[in-house]
């Protein structure tokens, strides 16, 4: 799924927004249609200052679930991804901050 055809859940929190995007890790192929359907979700998200245009580089920090993570649906994938941007904009995400936001005057 691209970025421009993803359904983006928004949040706000402490002066940034969180945007989720929940969607199939596996999605059905169309050139195996007989293949079972894996229902389990996935997410890809970034957290910036209101107003912020995502396709101007450092204008976000992104962030997707690590390795084979996956959700029994959408409502959880979202979940999952605000509670990973609220960890950014805390500071207690281990590898992820919203400093060069701050700092870079984004």
């Amino acid at each position: 799924m691209s970025d421009e055809t993803a359904s983006w859940e928004i949040v706000e929190y402490e002066g940034f927004e969180i945007h989720v995007a929940p969607f199939l890790k596996n999605a059905p192929d169309e050139a195996h249609p007989s293949a079972p359907a894996d229902n389990r979700y996935t997410y890809i998200g970034y957290v910036c200052h209101p107003g912020a245009d995502p396709a101007i580089p450092g204008h976000t920090i992104p962030f997707h679930p690590d390795g084979e993570e996956s959700f029994i649906g959408k409502d959880a994938a979202v979940y999952e991804g605000v509670h990973v941007g609220r960890s950014i904009v805390d500071g207690t995400h281990p590898d992820l901050t919203v400093l060069p936001l701050v700092t870079g005057g984004v």
